[in-house]
Parts: structure tokens; C-alpha cells; sequence
């Protein structure tokens, strides 16, 4: 999920739309689901965010 909201906008574009600092503050994938993990309304917003991404 995370992979394909990645290619789909990019890390700059993700950190707009969803302002977490793995997402603007050197960014990978890695750290990302790390962080996920242990945040819920962070997963929240971006499991919104891939589901809008996937009904268009």
C-alpha cells in the first residue's frame, strides 16, 4: 500500500497530503512503516488516502 501511494505522488506530495515527518524528514520506506505501525491515526489518514487513491 505504502509502495504504491509512494509511486503514485512521491514523498514531497505525501508529506503535503499527510503531514507526518517520515514523510518530509528523510523519507523511506522503512521508516515509514515503522512508524505506522505505532500510530494509529497516522495509518488512519493514509489508509484514506490509498483508498481514495484506489476508487478513481
Amino acid at each position: 500500500m505504502l509502495e504504491r501511494l509512494h509511486d503514485a505522488y512521491g514523498w514531497e506530495e505525501l508529506a503535503h497530503r499527510v503531514p507526518i515527518n517520515c514523510f518530509s524528514s528523510n523519507p523511506s520506506i522503512q521508516s515509514s512503516l515503522k512508524f505506522l505501525r505505532r500510530t494509529p491515526w497516522a495509518r488512519a489518514k493514509v489508509e484514506g488516502l490509498y483508498l481514495e487513491l484506489v476508487s478513481v
